[in-house]
């Protein structure tokens, strides 16, 4: 995936943006993987095989995070672990980007593209994922519970306009306006 950034993308980019320089080329800077379990009843266990299933997903360890104040109503005290949240940069992020694109977002039941909506404002994009069993490395049989999570993509890029290209050229699935199939590109197949 990086190589296919280097070699096409950024060329590709720097054509279709009409950008003057090329370092003003986006480029994507970190993805985070954030999972919470607070509302689970067994909060402990449920940190624990969030952190076995992460590790298996992303290849690095994540780290716990833990409530910041008591809520009653959740059953909540304050310090307590909640959930886990790890970040990937460089070669681990190009090869969970590729793994994401390729084999995990494909074997989502009834699948038929992305939402396009889900920018912020400043470039990057959150996709959420609701079970982790669309993931090869997760063993259906060893599944103990359904862990949703989300997938953050930061990037370098000045507007959401530019970031939704960088992220189509990778081979990010985007729905297709107005229609019901997946819009991608040439360069990300090959």
């Amino acid at each position: 995936m990086l190589t296919l950034y280097k070699d096409k993308v950024i060329a590709h980019l720097h054509n279709e943006l009409g950008l003057t320089n090329i370092h003003q080329v986006p480029k994507l800077e970190k993805i985070v993987i954030n999972c919470c379990v607070g509302k689970e009843a067994d909060r402990k266990q449920a940190v624990e095989d969030a952190v076995k299933e992460i590790v298996l997903i992303t290849g690095q360890k994540p780290i716990v995070t833990f409530s910041k104040k008591a809520i009653a109503n959740f059953k909540l005290r304050a310090g307590e672990a909640i959930g886990v949240k790890v970040t990937l940069r460089g070669v681990k992020m190009y090869d969970f980007m590729m793994r994401l694109v390729r084999t995990a977002i494909p074997r989502i039941r009834d699948f038929r593209g992305i939402s396009g909506r889900a920018f912020d404002g400043r470039g990057n994009y959150t996709l959420g994922i609701a079970d982790q069993s669309i993931f090869p490395e997760i063993e259906l049989d060893k599944i103990k519970r359904s862990l949703g999570f989300d997938v953050t993509f930061v990037t370098d890029a000045s507007n959401d306009d530019h970031a939704r290209e960088l992220l189509r050229c990778l081979g990010m699935p985007f729905r297709a306006k107005g229609g019901n199939k997946a819009d991608t590109p040439e360069m990300a197949a090959a």
